[in-house]
């Protein structure tokens, strides 16, 4: 008896952590992936866009340091959540985790591409050897990579979701609402990459796709931060 209620405080003092982190991500994303780009980044005019970014490299650095912090956070997250739903589904916990974890380290390596913009416009003497439009030309080139390599990474993250909602809909930890609401994250997730990486002129983020997506990422870790796992139902484990 001891041990199960040893157990079970590591396992809610580990889902007030994954809430941490799940609200930490969503804020330093917003920060990140709208506030950043929307003030230094127009779209089509890279002259414009390489002088925002050179007047204000704080701002632009701040991107990659609030990503960074991000990435880390992925990694724990990932890794609590695997705990809370091993016992459900080992299998698929496993395939959660690392389709999680490949989204992390496609999007840190993604991260090169805004050093490489800060690289091109650092003034070294090498760099010379450009004219000033071709420096601009490549830096919306290395800002487009960036957009399209986060495309890419959601692609993984898409796989995470629609596990992690069917997980969360069997175990008897949550409501199964929440299950539900990751599943049509998921397909958000899946359609907005595959579209960004397919389509020419897809503009990613409709709203159609991001509500339902800001949805299940809000309510999930608010219930982990003010409910818990309800560790009681435990009739849904499985073994796969």
């Amino acid at each position: 008896m001891k041990a199960i209620e040893v157990n079970n405080k590591s396992i809610q003092r580990m889902a007030k952590i994954a809430a941490g982190l799940y609200l930490l991500i969503t804020v330093l994303a917003i920060y990140t992936h709208f506030y950043v780009p929307g003030e230094l980044i127009v779209a089509g005019d890279a002259t414009i866009t390489s002088n925002n970014i050179a007047a204000n490299q704080g701002l632009f650095r701040g991107g990659i340091f609030s990503e960074l912090i991000i990435l880390l956070s992925e990694v724990v997250l990932t890794l609590i959540l695997y705990v809370i739903f091993k016992p459900v589904s080992n299998t698929l916990s496993l395939i959660a985790a690392v389709s999680r974890l490949a989204m992390t380290t496609i999007h840190g390596f993604n991260v090169l591409n805004n050093i490489f913009v800060l690289v091109l416009l650092s003034g070294a003497g090498y760099l010379s050897a450009f004219e000033q439009n071709e420096l601009n030309a490549l830096v919306m080139f290395f800002l487009e990579g960036y957009t399209y390599g986060f495309g890419l990474g959601i692609v993984f993250l898409g796989l995470h979701a629609i596990l992690l909602g069917y997980l969360i809909y069997v175990s008897g930890y949550f409501p199964k609402f929440l299950g539900v609401l990751f599943v049509f994250a998921s397909l958000g997730y899946f359609i907005d990459s595959f579209s960004q990486l397919l389509l020419p002129r897809y503009v990613p983020g409709q709203a159609f796709i991001a509500i339902p997506i800001a949805l299940a990422e809000i309510a999930f870790p608010l219930w982990l931060l003010f409910k818990g796992v309800n560790l009681g139902q435990k009739g849904n484990e499985e073994k796969i």
